[in-house]
């Protein structure tokens, strides 16, 4: 390989599955300057995430351990400060590194948890757990959107979890805020009048919930926000004369729901020319059976960040947004791109391209995500594009988003710390090295009490090339696919005697993942 220390671009999206990329072998979706990254570069065909949810698996990309460990395991638990990131590592090592876009390392809502439950409270009314620690405050307020709303002082504390320079969006849709929106502010004399559904644009032919036609114009939205204060920091690094190399994240909010494409990317794809999933409608499970029961019988809410059940009609129009939403940050993948051409730092910039999980966008006619570890919300792009060099096109064997801080790490030359989880990439991408894993472990803990369940779900996943098997914590009954057979997820074997040796070899495999995650870290400070 050449110079160990390159500079990098960190695309990463959010809630974004892998097969909504042209590369990844969607034929309607237009994503050239992505696509264009994977044929030139490295695309991983089997890449999982740690937990289908957003901090929990953010968490881990920046740690390289799983969330059971890394103490963000569900949404709502911040990344603790104290934490060990790659950016922290690459930054002692020299990197100048900045965050541009969307972090969710810390609660970003400004709202209370969602629930408590009744053994965690003290006779004094307080929390009362197994570890006296201090996750909230001033330290852990710095995503928080109702105090970037309120208080024009606040602001995100740097070094941030090793990035020096932030601009940092919360939330999502044309609904961002942090840093993005005052500098709308800035731009726009009346910014809340082009933002939410209130002030959207009428357009009747759209029913699918959580959508509505901004008026936020193009040049406005976050994402060329993002896109453009990440081409104003590749110019002032390019003028720097320490010429030290650089790492900056570039993470969009979309394509998450609220459904808000704006200007041409609102109606660029026809929803009459969409087609459902093939497993529309299809598979069985008490969750989808809840889903099914809520939407047939008219209680369904379909407005917040939960999973619901869907018509035809409104998968439709979710997916065509959706695109929409993905061709936006491709065309912001290319002016980043041709930013560092015309800055001379094309030849010198790895660039890589991630999301953090996917969505279950009408598979089995259900939206969002949720508990059920489908792979339409468990797989996700991982792209690799080093211009220095000639990589392997295409890499089939199984990868984890754990796997992002040490890959990182070994290719600038950089010795990984004690604990990390994941596995150096660099010799299967550059020298064509096998990779021996062949079972992949993704933890999940629910903090809500929904979809049909009396208490908080916590599920284990162990996915391999052929198979999953998912167990659920409280249920009496589990998931298990052959998905070499069965890959569009509809037919459970679970406790299917004609399937009882795939079952026990899948539950070995669990068992052993399970084991291999608990922790060496810390340390013994002595003998006993």
């Amino acid at each position: 390989m050449p110079s160990d220390k390159p500079n990098y671009i960190f695309f990463v999206s959010d809630q974004h599955r892998a097969d909504h990329l042209g590369c990844y072998g969607n034929s309607v979706v237009q994503t050239p300057n992505i696509d264009r990254m994977a044929r030139s570069g490295t695309r991983f065909e089997q890449f999982y995430v740690a937990n289908p949810f957003c901090m929990p698996n953010r968490a881990s990309m920046m740690t390289g351990r799983m969330p059971s460990l890394h103490r963000a395991r569900t949404n709502g638990n911040p990344l603790p400060l104290e934490s060990r990131t790659f950016v922290k590592s690459l930054r002692s090592a020299g990197y100048h590194t900045a965050l541009i876009g969307k972090s969710h390392l810390q609660n970003m809502t400004g709202l209370p948890r969602a629930h408590t439950p009744t053994e965690a409270v003290g006779d004094d009314g307080e929390v009362f757990e197994a570890f006296e620690h201090v996750y909230a405050g001033p330290d852990y307020d710095n995503e928080n959107s109702r105090l970037w709303r309120e208080d024009p002082s606040h602001d995100v504390k740097t070094p941030y979890y090793g990035f020096e320079h932030v601009d940092l969006c919360t939330e999502h849709g044309d609904r961002v805020g942090g840093a993005y929106l005052r500098w709308l502010s800035k731009q726009h004399s009346k910014p809340e009048s082009l933002r939410g559904p209130e002030n959207a644009i009428e357009d009747e032919n759209v029913v699918t919930p959580q959508a509505w036609r901004t008026r936020m114009p193009e040049e406005l939205y976050p994402t060329r926000y993002i896109a453009d204060r990440t081409c104003e920091h590749i110019k002032h690094l390019a003028t720097n004369a320490d010429q030290a190399p650089f790492f900056i994240q570039c993470s969009f909010p979309d394509p998450h729901h609220p459904f808000t494409p704006p200007g041409r990317y609102w109606d660029m794809y026809d929803s009459a020319q969409i087609e459902v999933p093939a497993s529309f409608g299809l598979g069985d499970s008490p969750m989808l059976r809840h889903m099914r029961k809520d939407l047939a019988g008219g209680t369904a809410e379909r407005h917040s960040t939960l999973p619901y059940a869907v018509t035809e009609q409104e998968a439709k129009e979710a997916i065509a947004l959706t695109y929409g939403m993905i061709t936006m940050i491709d065309d912001a993948v290319g002016q980043v791109s041709r930013t560092l051409a015309d800055n001379g730092l094309a030849d010198n910039t790895v660039l890589v391209f991630v999301s953090d999980h996917g969505d279950f966008m009408g598979d089995h006619g259900i939206m969002l995500k949720g508990p059920l570890h489908y792979r339409g919300l468990i797989r996700v792009p991982f792209i690799w594009f080093d211009p220095a060099s000639d990589t392997l096109p295409v890499i089939t064997s199984l990868a984890q988003s754990i796997d992002i801080p040490a890959t990182f790490l070994e290719r600038s030359g950089i010795r990984p710390y004690f604990g990390i989880q994941g596995r150096g990439l660099i010799s299967t991408i550059y020298d064509c090295g096998t990779d021996d894993r062949d079972a992949l472990l993704i933890e999940d803990d629910r903090e809500l009490i929904y979809l049909g369940f009396d208490r908080a779900q916590r599920v284990r996943t162990v996915v391999t090339a052929d198979a999953r098997l998912t167990l659920y914590e409280p249920a009496q009954w589990g998931e298990l696919y052959d998905l070499a057979a069965d890959p569009l997820e509809v037919n459970n074997l679970w406790d299917n005697a004609a399937h009882e040796s795939l079952q026990t070899d899948m539950t070995r495999r669990l068992l052993e993942l399970i084991m291999r995650f608990q922790d060496w870290a810390p340390l013994p400070t002595g003998r006993a």
